[in-house]
């Protein structure tokens, strides 16, 4: 493993996953609703996610990345429409005491934020510019290619076990009412990036 790749890999991995996005607002969902590890496990989805972009990017996988960006459009209203549905659901969910959660439920929610993040192929093109730019795309440089896909996973997932941990410790603090208001608003915020999705779509 090459040391500076992975560490530069690091600070991708956990700048791309850190801005507030729908996977942030699912993330932060799920930790109030089920607790931190359930967040965590949102948050490790969207984290194979970015680290199998970055692999595409890193190793040249020209035929996968051509076949993700032509099924944009496609991809975009899938996950559009998806957003959408969680949002509404969000906004009528009623708050209610924490169930004890089963492995099939984590295995659920990693598997859906895994696909959501997929459904979003124009992150490749972020990846492919970065790995271009550190003189990889496309290079036989596998070692350092892998340090840095192995570094934006790790970077990504960091950033979900701070935010879900976080969210975790103040949990336990909400009222019922202060619950059912972030419900309400992280529905509005997912319907709002569900109709940015589909729309974009449209435009392209």
């Amino acid at each position: 493993m090459d040391p500076g790749f992975f560490l530069k890999g690091l600070l991708i991995g956990f700048s791309i996953a850190a801005p507030v996005g729908p996977i942030g607002v699912l993330c932060i969902r799920r930790s109030l609703e089920d607790g931190t590890r359930m967040g965590l496990m949102a948050g490790l989805g969207a984290a194979t996610a970015d680290a199998a972009y970055g692999c595409v990017a890193g190793f040249g996988l020209t035929a996968i990345s051509g076949f993700l960006l032509a099924q944009r459009v496609p991809l975009a209203l899938i996950g559009g429409a998806f957003l959408c549905y969680l949002g509404v659901r969000a906004w009528f969910k009623e708050p209610s005491q924490a169930q004890n959660v089963t492995a099939r439920g984590y295995l659920a929610t990693y598997v859906s934020t895994l696909a959501l993040t997929i459904a979003n192929p124009s992150t490749i093109i972020s990846f492919l510019a970065v790995f271009a730019a550190l003189g990889l795309a496309r290079s036989k440089d596998y070692s350092g290619a892998g340090s840095l896909v192995l570094g934006v996973f790790v970077g990504s997932a960091i950033w979900w076990l701070i935010l879900s941990t976080g969210v975790g410790l103040v949990r336990s603090r909400l009222t019922p009412a202060w619950v059912r208001g972030i419900n309400r608003f992280s529905g509005l915020l997912l319907f709002a990036f569900g109709i940015y999705a589909i729309s974009r779509a449209f435009a392209a």
